[in-house]
């Protein structure tokens, strides 16, 4: 029996999804509301083909001259001049000429234009045709009945032609129609849709295999960002795999009465998410992590989207940790930036970007619940389990800092309940104790080990987080409302859990 096959695109993270590519010698639309990157992508596709296949290629543009194409695709850095040149890429340009007084009469006929693709494709020998875009052709026809037949026609010559195709479509709406005409995803073997919507006043891109005819692919929508320099690059969250092997070996977390805490450390591999209110003592977590990673001679990298560079390195040094030397000896690197400043998208793939480059052990993100802010609750899951599968799949430690709603405690550890897809789960918070408040710390989850289960107070002063004794008289710590027992009711709920 004979098997699609599949032709690589080459753009970032789609042939993942597409698991494998765009189905080989067949015709697939793109169909996406203005700003969804269809030239974008349809450009990519070229690009790729030639820079990473060496595959030939032909741009048909109805709507942009080739002028135009090529300098937008300039400002990603892809020279098409360049490729044209060396005969790797042709053009055939059949977008309107203004000012020029046009007659159309009887019926509209594709066949000269057909020719000329043909000859295109012929004459650099093309295995790739990209089509910029079909409505502009289309609308010079009479019905829905003639647009099927004549698209049915360059489909056929395309097939006959032995070329993958991507044909891109203009529709309306981000959820009607998939296309202008309510034909063109009928006709074509695959149709890929893109989304620009705005969800919670944030724009949010997401692209969705609707149908590969005769092969398979990735279901739902799945985010992607334009990265400068890069282009389209897909981010196949919901084809994440849980594949990767899992470390038994132990790291220490900086703070020793932690690791007594934690069973000996936290795992290589780990997830940790440190949750607290304001003030708690997150970032001070965050410091004696990285701390400990470097005096361990591992490399470490902080993300932090509340404080500053200057502020980071001068709170440091109030507890003795001078991060700045950190970073001079090569030992560490610390990105800080506002969230606003991109989407969580955006974020996620110049983290993965980062990490690659620098090639840490360790990771630290302070914090998480500050990206809240530049995304939708389902635009914000998705970037923590792009995050902690990235730091998984890379076997790096990483501890993220999240700040809950309340100042003395809650009902849930974070708003978007991303508690689930962490390894284990620290929980920080405020204990006010006749008058005084003091900070509480204990270990809620942590898999794969023995942890205690006790609350322990905690101090901070100039050199540091130190961890002491229980708390044994207070109860009511983790729901936010601490009381102060007496002896001899803690005595009768201790005898409650003596064996018989």
């Amino acid at each position: 029996m004979e098997v699609v096959q599949k032709h690589p695109t080459g753009i970032t993270g789609f042939d993942h999804v597409a698991q494998g590519g765009l189905p080989r010698g067949r015709t697939t639309l793109l169909s996406g509301t203005s700003g969804s990157a269809k030239t974008i992508i349809a450009g990519q596709f070229l690009v790729e083909g030639v820079r990473k296949f060496g595959e030939k290629g032909v741009f048909v543009t109805f709507e942009e001259t080739p002028a135009e194409i090529r300098k937008n695709l300039a400002s990603f850095g892809w020279d098409v001049a360049a490729f044209e040149a060396d005969k790797m890429l042709a053009f055939v340009d059949a977008s309107p000429v203004f000012g020029a007084e046009t007659l159309v009469s009887g019926s509209y006929d594709l066949g000269a234009l057909i020719a000329r693709i043909e000859h295109a494709v012929n004459s650099v020998g093309a295995t790739r045709v990209a089509i910029d875009s079909i409505g502009p052709i289309f609308g010079q026809l009479p019905d829905a009945h003639v647009v099927r037949s004549e698209l049915l026609r360059i489909s056929h010559i395309l097939k006959q032609l032995g070329v993958t195709t991507l044909m891109t479509a203009e529709r309306t709406d981000d959820f009607g129609d998939i296309a202008r005409y309510g034909v063109e995803e009928f006709v074509s073997d695959s149709v890929i849709v893109l989304r620009n919507t705005l969800e919670d006043e944030k724009r949010r891109r997401t692209l969705e295999i609707l149908k590969f005819r005769g092969a398979g692919h990735g279901k739902g929508e799945y985010p992607f960002t334009i990265v400068p320099e890069v282009g389209v690059e897909v981010i196949p969250l919901s084809a994440i795999e849980l594949t990767q092997s899992s470390s038994d070996q132990r790291i220490p977390s900086g703070v020793e009465e932690l690791d007594e805490m934690c069973g000996g450390g936290f795992f290589r591999d780990s997830v940790i998410l440190v949750s607290g209110a304001t003030g708690a003592g997150k970032t001070l977590m965050v410091t004696e992590f990285l701390e400990g990673g470097v005096q361990n001679g591992e490399r470490c990298m902080l993300f932090a989207f509340e404080e500053s560079r200057g502020q980071l390195f001068r709170n440091a040094i109030g507890w003795g940790v001078d991060l700045e030397g950190m970073e001079r000896e090569g030992l560490l690197r610390v990105h800080a930036c506002y969230p606003e400043i991109m989407g969580v998208e955006d974020h996620l793939v110049r983290m993965k970007s980062a990490m690659d480059e620098f090639g840490p052990q360790r990771v630290a993100v302070d914090s998480l619940s500050a990206l809240e802010r530049v995304a939708s609750l389902k635009g914000y899951r998705e970037f923590v389990l792009g995050l902690t599968a990235t730091m998984k799949e890379r076997e790096i430690a990483g501890l993220c800092t999240s700040t809950t709603p309340s100042l003395t405690g809650g009902t849930t550890i974070t708003e978007a309940h991303i508690s689930t897809i962490t390894d284990t789960i620290i929980l920080m918070r405020y204990v006010e104790m006749f008058g005084e408040i003091r900070r509480g710390l204990t270990v809620l989850k942590m898999r794969g080990s023995y942890h205690e289960k006790v609350i322990r107070e905690f101090t901070i002063d100039g050199k540091g987080m130190h961890i002491s004794k229980t708390f044994r008289n207070v109860v009511g710590i983790l729901a936010g409302q601490p009381q102060n027992i007496g002896t001899d009711e803690l005595e009768r709920i201790n005898q409650m859990f003596e064996a018989s």
